[in-house]
């Protein structure tokens, strides 16, 4: 399966592999407890963050089931990462991936998700090949269902208290596109 080419550009932002750089930025927002409220991670410490980071500079391609794009967003010049872009390859065979993101709150508001999580959509399809891309969330979690709406998902599922997280059971919404969805947008 081919690898993206970094970086990745859109009009206004830039998508690249996360470096040990990055940790300070990164963890502005990870750190925060509103902001993980609904990622399957709790608010990192600096230990934490750390093992994170380790692993997201691993996550530059996708070959096997399981594999994972973690890309840093900025927006240029300036170079903070203001988000976080991944990829999650679920089923070669079947050619289907995932798509999840998380932002520091205050670049939200401003289109810069939506735009992040359109060109990982346009990786998944066009450079990667693949057939079905999916997004979920907590059904709690507004702001996320809303974009996967604005990227043009459609919502497959809602199950209700489908999935116990962080101590409790909470709804879960499924979104999906698939190819030629994407090639008619």
């Amino acid at each position: 399966m081919p690898s993206p080419t970094y970086p990745l550009r859109t009009e206004r932002l830039l998508l690249r592999p996360i470096t040990d750089d990055d940790f300070a930025d990164l963890y502005a927002f990870q750190s925060d407890p509103d902001v993980t409220r609904y990622v399957s991670y709790d608010a990192r410490d600096p230990d934490g963050m750390r093992a994170a980071l380790e692993s997201k500079k691993r996550d530059v391609a996708v070959a096997n089931d399981g594999d994972r794009l973690s890309l840093a967003v900025t927006v240029p010049p300036d170079p903070v990462v203001i988000g976080e872009m991944n990829l999650f390859l679920q089923d070669t065979a079947n050619r289907m991936a995932e798509i999840g993101y998380v932002f520091h709150p205050g670049y939200q508001g401003r289109g810069y998700a939506l735009e992040a999580a359109r060109e990982m959509l346009r990786v998944g399809f066009e450079d990667l090949g693949m057939h079905r891309m999916t997004a979920r969330c907590d059904a709690r979690n507004t702001a996320s269902w809303k974009l996967m709406e604005k990227l043009g998902m459609r919502r497959e599922a809602a199950f209700v208290r489908g999935e116990f997280f962080k101590g409790e059971w909470a709804d879960l919404l499924v979104y999906a596109m698939l190819e030629e969805e994407w090639a008619a947008r």
